[in-house]
């Protein structure tokens, strides 16, 4: 937690520079002079289960969790899920395992993968499994399918997984059934099996325990390595482990809670948080809980209008939701009071209507003509955020503000953990081509949130405990 005895500065008129790069704007910053000597919570921190499948990825996240208390690390414990790579060769040879992944890819209109990242990152969840002599039946859903949906079938998949895979992956018809436990009993040792679509059946989102069971009854054990559905209590994410035993996360899972719950509950300061999005409401519960936690919090996006309104600015014809004023004032004044710094964009892009051919103008946030409506955040703002962040050592980024995406690349370069939270900030740093130099790119939107919300995940909760270890 921050300071309480930092002041909260609300940034919305351009201020000077400072002749250090390190202190640009410094008035926007009040950071408390304790807070890089914050010692390592009591918080658990999640075990580093994923290392059999990418030693490097886990070293790296090794090292980043024991530097974030410096000294005095020695006796921590972590009481968190059991994982797949705490099983054996002994555990794995000849047994199936269910695998539930999210393999949700986008398609075109030729049934052709847009973005295979979804299924490049189930990857080193299933090489483990094979390697080990596992038969894995590998489950998903892909898009919202009312019924059997031939446009929504995992057919278009099997080409590029056999090519990840080095195997060629088998296709069912079906996701149970005796036509899909036929080729369940024929499949060798070292293979995979991928199941029709789940959601084609309308049981799967209502978590029926008979569709539940009898998708488990394909299997000997269960792992849960769908980070994008853990929010989702369906048959396959949550129903299937009262039938399963073990029932563990995967590495891609366990990947996504060492770093949301882990780097976030125990960061390297100070800690900046970087909020997106339309609606304030949308984001309600992001904001409240990461005000537990960070030094500084930058707001970007349609929300920032309502915040604006709400502190008496004028914002023309911007989008602003009325009925959260209050809340927008209670969010300023719990940071005051938290001792963060929050910011909000001094300049904005506006337009005079929301077209094409609209015109357009930078002017500054407090200073929005009648009629025209704010877009985007200006180049004043821009820089304003960057030299922000140039003091940071930990940085988490949730919601569309794509300007700060070169940054925190070179600040990643530097060593900040930088940590992109799902949705349209991942969309933001693909597209600007810095994806790959990022600490972790989160693979599930919603189950993001709800874990920066702290919130619990039923796909999570249902796996088994894990055996206390020292890390």
């Amino acid at each position: 937690m921050a300071s309480a005895t930092a002041p909260t500065t609300l940034s919305l008129l351009p201020t000077t520079t400072s002749s250090s790069t390190s202190h640009t704007r410094s008035s926007l910053l009040h950071l408390s002079p304790t807070s890089s000597s914050i010692s390592l919570r009591s918080t658990s921190l999640r075990r580093l289960g994923f290392s059999a499948a990418d030693p490097l990825l886990s070293l790296k996240v090794a090292s980043k969790v024991r530097s974030f208390g410096g000294k005095g690390v020695r006796g921590v414990v972590s009481m968190v899920k059991k994982s797949v790579g705490d099983l054996t060769s002994a555990d794995l040879k000849g047994k199936k395992v269910f695998v539930r992944a999210d393999l949700n890819v986008p398609l075109n209109d030729n049934q052709e993968i847009t973005d295979d990242t979804r299924i490049r990152a189930a990857v080193p969840t299933i090489k483990h499994l094979i390697q080990n002599g596992a038969k894995v039946l590998l489950s998903s859903h892909l898009g919202r399918p009312k019924g059997v949906t031939p446009k929504f079938s995992l057919a278009p998949l099997v080409p590029r997984l056999s090519e990840l895979l080095g195997i060629q992956v088998v296709k069912a018809d079906d996701c149970i059934g005796p036509e899909v436990e036929k080729l369940v009993a024929s499949l060798p040792d070292g293979s995979v099996l991928l199941l029709e679509n789940v959601r084609f059946y309308k049981e799967e989102e209502k978590n029926d325990p008979e569709f539940a069971k009898k998708l488990a009854s394909l299997a000997d054990l269960y792992v849960n390595d769908a980070f994008g559905t853990a929010h989702r209590a369906h048959a396959s994410t949550e129903g299937v482990t009262k039938f399963l035993k073990p029932s563990v996360a995967g590495f891609l899972l366990q990947k996504e809670l060492d770093y949301l719950v882990g780097a976030v509950s125990s960061p390297k300061r100070p800690f900046a948080a970087i909020v997106g999005g339309s609606k304030v409401s949308s984001k309600i519960g992001v904001i409240e809980s990461l005000l537990e936690k960070v030094d500084i919090l930058l707001l970007g996006g349609g929300m920032i209008f309502t915040f604006y309104k709400a502190q008496g600015i004028s914002v023309g014809s911007s989008l602003v939701e009325e009925d959260k004023l209050d809340l927008a004032t209670t969010l300023i004044e719990k940071a005051k009071a938290k001792g963060v710094s929050l910011l909000l964009p001094t300049d904005v892009v506006i337009a005079d209507k929301f077209a094409p051919d609209a015109n357009s103008k930078i002017v500054p946030a407090s200073a929005i003509p009648d009629g025209w409506m704010g877009l985007d955040i200006g180049p004043d703002s821009i820089k304003t955020f960057n030299d922000a962040l140039e003091t940071t050592k930990t940085v988490i980024w949730n919601g569309p503000m794509g300007a700060v995406a070169k940054k925190l690349a070179e600040l990643s370069g530097k060593g900040v953990t930088t940590i992109i939270g799902g949705g349209d900030s991942v969309a933001a740093v693909e597209k600007v081509g810095v994806a790959s130099v990022m600490s972790h790119i989160s693979t599930g939107g919603g189950a993001s949130l709800e874990l920066l919300e702290g919130k619990q995940l039923p796909g999570v909760l249902a796996l088994d405990e894990a055996t206390p270890v020292a890390v």
